[in-house]
């Protein structure tokens, strides 16, 4: 399958892979008649999707930011399939990235090749096929070809013979015999029905034919061109690598862009010896050939070759000149190879169905030619002192890069414990980076084992590092303490993690599309090493690393570990002291925003603990502050903003898009949706669910699961928000009913993956806000649903669905208290965009009931106001203020109903292209 596929060696694994995945699937055992998978799967296997190893293929490029003169596919190559989904695996030649995906479309029409494949220098294996990038199976001669007519009423067993017997290769096929300078290596080659009146030349001696040897070995020789055994004329042809197209020896596979790596396989040898026959040339002159001599002490006559019922014949000797009268410098050509390539010849006979004869091609060490310079790269580089093979072409840096990029496939496999991560080269490796930046870094001192002090335990924690794509970039390792063995006031006074809120994440996104100015990321290594501690901390050496003179001692901490309670709030002591000393300030409500200003110029920098954005309406700026980051920490990742915190940032050059449709497909895959069913909206409208005592329970686990990763989903699509909200309220008693309500928004989400929020650029910038709530909708307690959204123009940056805390008796009442929380989250927004340079006053909130908006605006108490809390009032006082105004709105054009009720698809399509949700396939 190698062979016929003309890929390189380093695919071996996929085409074993992909062997084993067929087979299981198609190979009849004779003693069940089924195949293993009906075996263990108790169901027969579908093979309608099988497709032609190594044929050309097209995967869809479904990339966001695709523009109309985009490709929408990329070539690639078909090498197998994936083990855990439904898909194809497909190497892809624009990437260089093994990817899988269902959208792929296939060209696995099959056209043989008339002239033999040529042979990359420099690739050896253990069989015939391994050295090639042709198709090895291709018959010489069209009138011995089998015959496929009846190939459906053959048994499984005979189609697939050849996947076992012991045989190398079947009989009427031509294989390629390579010429190279190695000691004793050798190829059998069949030659089963060969006439011997068809061999060439005179015979230069006559003698008994050899015994054969029961024993066939293939022959790994490297880097020269190929002897084809023809069945009517088995003439050995050793084309020059200058003769022409048919001598072509390229140095990557016939895929283009796919370099052939070059290991180095010795082959076995027989003791079977005789003088070497000469193979016939295009010279026109025939002098005597030369004799060497082979490692046994015993030299034959030239031997006879037999076909299955002639009789001996005198074996063809070589038209060219002699190797040892070749005394001066020659053009390179044919007749000259054939003198540097003198093969043996012994008769071999194997038993399988019937008898069949081999050639083993036996190959003398010979001194290396001394050729003439015939390009221009040999004139400054002698031949002599060229190493490897002489017909490759010189390494460019291209080349050598491309090659290198297959030396650096990384681990996709995340090991579970160090045993398992020491078996790995790529783990070990990132295992030892992470020790040596301890060491760099000054983080800890080997001391002896102290008493009654609290020793810390470590352990190692293994991560595959992705792009956006899911690709795996990185194998980290990260080695962290057990701080839940800490104790409070001993071991650690203060925590604090710099994690910015959600909502300012998105609140720098807007602003950056409104300043219409490029936002950056970059990542600092190992930042937690960074902060000083000020406790006294032990911990125990590294499993897989411990100090065999001193196993009992243990190291005490000088810089902050992960893992550690303190650990965050010492980094980010360091890190704002270095931000601070350097002109910055932090945000007055914000602690992870930083900011620079010089005259007009802003210099924006958002903190996620060791996760970093930053963005200038300078440029200059920007470098300057790369170039301060990178001094004091080493960094990684510097480039524009991407992908951050699970979201998917697509800058554009009229905007910003926020999606997540990477997370979509991976959640869709992970329970199991991604072949099912779309709906329109994420919950059906009138839908009333309640606590169903009566109804089927469900996996508790599994209902969790999928709640808790459609609450981080909602960071980027507020149209499930409400959805998602009402099903989490029976996390502590689900029931099928309630499972199909959270199925009813995976079945939404697959039909919308692409949807996200969009940021025009060079628009307003006024703070708006919505406020709505449903009274008593809540069927459990019968409690209200507040929600409320925030708009900084046309950019939506914060919204909210939540069950209020007390019951309403009245819609106004409902709506009064949902107005006095979204003013908490609108006082957030007020103080932090003061730190972007805005002060806003009289901040519009639209309500849709004029009784809630009179309650407000009224210092009076009413009989059916009096008994709400006090905590709720003091909106009044906002209002006095001037900093919020209330304003009546029709419930039509109320966009915060979305996240109150399920709503029917026209009203919820609706709001949807209000709120500014954007599809890039709509």
């Amino acid at each position: 399958m190698l062979a016929f596929s003309k890929l390189p060696l380093h695919f071996w694994a996929e085409v074993v892979a992909s062997v084993c995945f067929t087979q299981n699937r198609s190979l009849i055992t004779k003693r069940f008649m089924k195949t293993p998978y009906e075996l263990v799967y108790n169901r027969p296997p579908s093979i309608k999707f099988f497709r032609v190893f190594g044929c050309e293929c097209y995967v869809k490029n479904d990339k966001d930011n695709l523009d109309k003169f985009s490709p929408k596919g990329d070539e690639g190559i078909f090498i197998g399939y994936a083990m855990d989904s439904p898909s194809y695996r497909v190497f892809n030649k624009k990437t260089r990235r093994v990817v899988e995906s269902t959208n792929v479309d296939f060209e696995e029409g099959i056209e043989e090749d008339p002239t033999p494949a040529p042979v990359t220098p420099g690739i050896s294996g253990v069989l015939a096929s391994d050295q090639l990038h042709g198709n090895p199976m291709t018959s010489s001669s069209s009138a011995n070809k089998p015959s496929t007519s009846n190939s459906n009423t053959c048994d499984l067993d005979e189609l697939f013979e050849f996947f076992y017997k012991d045989s190398p290769a079947p009989a009427n096929v031509t294989l390629p015999v390579h010429a190279v300078v190695q000691p004793a290596p050798h190829v059998m080659v069949s030659t089963t029905d060969i006439s011997s009146s068809n061999l060439q030349g005179t015979s230069s001696s006559s003698s008994d034919s050899a015994s054969p040897s029961s024993r066939v070995s293939p022959a790994p020789i490297e880097g020269e061109p190929s002897h084809t055994f023809q069945q009517q004329a088995p003439v050995v042809n050793v084309p020059s690598p200058q003769s022409g197209a048919s001598s072509t020896m390229p140095t990557t596979s016939q895929h283009q862009g796919i370099p052939s790596p070059a290991p180095q396989v010795a082959g076995p040898s027989t003791s079977t010896t005789s003088p070497a026959p000469q193979v016939a040339g295009p010279s026109t002159t025939t002098p005597p050939a030369p004799q060497v001599a082979g490692p046994s002490t015993t030299t034959h006559p030239a031997p006879q070759v037999a076909g299955p019922s002639s009789s001996a014949q005198p074996t063809p000797q070589a038209a060219g000149p002699s190797l040892a009268s070749s005394d001066t410098p020659a053009a390179p050509g044919p007749s000259m190879v054939q003198s540097q390539v003198p093969p043996t010849v012994t008769t071999l006979a194997t038993t399988r169905r019937e008898p069949e004869f081999y050639i083993d091609l036996r190959i003398e060490p010979l001194p290396p030619p001394t050729l003439p310079h015939t390009t221009k790269w040999t004139r400054a580089h002698p031949l002599q002192q060229v190493i490897g093979s002489k017909s490759a072409p010189v390494k460019t840096r291209s080349a050598t890069q491309n090659e290198c990029l297959f030396a650096a496939f990384l681990s996709r496999h995340e090991p579970s414990n160090v045993t398992e991560a020491l078996d790995i080269s790529d783990w070990v490796t990132a295992m030892q980076e992470e020790l040596n930046q301890f060491e760099r870094l000054g983080v800890w001192r080997l001391v002896p084992r102290p008493k009654n002090k609290t020793i810390i335990d470590l352990k190692w924690i293994f991560k595959n590092k992705k792009d956006e794509d899911g690709i795996v970039t990185r194998n980290k390792a990260r080695l962290v303490a057990k701080g839940f063995k800490q104790q409070a006031g001993i071991d650690y006074d203060e925590t604090f993690a710099p994690v910015a809120r959600i909502e300012a994440i998105r609140i720098f996104l807007a602003y950056a599309a409104h300043k219409n100015f490029t936002v950056y990321q970059m990542d600092v290594k190992r930042a937690f090493l960074n902060g000083e501690l000020k406790e006294e901390v032990y911990v125990t050496q590294p499993e897989g690393f411990v100090d065999h003179t001193k196993p009992n001692h243990v190291y005490i901490l000088d810089k902050a570990l992960y893992g550690l309670k303190q650990a965050p709030r010492a980094w980010y002591d360091h890190l704002s002291n270095a931000l601070l000393d350097n002109g910055f300030y932090k945000g007055k409500i914000d602690p992870t925003l930083f900011i620079k200003t010089e005259g007009d110029d802003i210099l924006l920098v958002q903190i996620y603990v060791d996760d970093i954005i930053f963005g200038s309406t300078n440029s200059d700026m920007c470098t300057w502050f790369s170039d301060l980051m990178t001094t004091r920490f080493e960094m990684s990742m510097l480039r524009e903003l991407s992908f951050f915190l699970g979201l998917q940032v697509i800058q554009k050059p009229d905007g910003i898009l926020i999606n997540q449709s990477k997370y979509i497909g991976d959640l869709l895959k992970r329970f199991h949706m991604a072949t099912s069913s779309v709906a329109k909206t994420p919950m059906a409208s009138g839908t009333l669910i309640g606590a169903d005592p009566k109804g089927k329970p469900v996996d508790q686990k599994t209902y969790r699961a999928i709640i808790g990763s459609l609450l981080y989903l909602t960071a980027s699509r507020p149209d499930i928000m409400f959805a998602t909200c009402f099903c989490a309220r029976f996390q502590a008693n689900p029931k099928e009913s309630h499972m199909m309500a959270v199925k009813r928004i995976l079945w939404y989400l697959k039909g919308t993956p692409n949807r996200g929020l969009w940021y025009p650029k060079e628009s307003g910038f006024e703070l708006v806000v919505f406020s709505d709530a449903d009274h008593g909708g809540c069927q459990l307690d019968r409690k209200s649903t507040s929600g409320h959204v925030q708009f900084l123009g046309d950019k939506l940056v914060s919204w909210g669905s939540k069950k209020q805390h007390c019951v309403s008796t009245s819609t106004a009442e409902a709506e009064y208290v949902v107005a006095a929380s979204c003013c908490s989250q609108v006082l957030w927004m007020w103080t932090q965009l003061r730190d972007y340079g805005y002060n806003f006053n009289h901040i519009p909130i639209y309500c849709d009931s004029k009784r809630a908006i009179a309650i407000t605006c009224n210092p009076v108490q009413h009989t059916r106001t009096k008994h709400i809390d006090i905590r709720y009032h003091f909106i009044k006082d906002h209002v006095d203020r001037g900093t919020i105004e209330l304003y009546f709105v029709n419930t039509e054009y109320q966009l915060a109903d979305l996240f109150t009720k399920p709503l029917d698809e026209k009203r919820f399509n609706f709001l949807i292209s209000k709120l500014g949700k954007f599809d890039p396939q709509e």
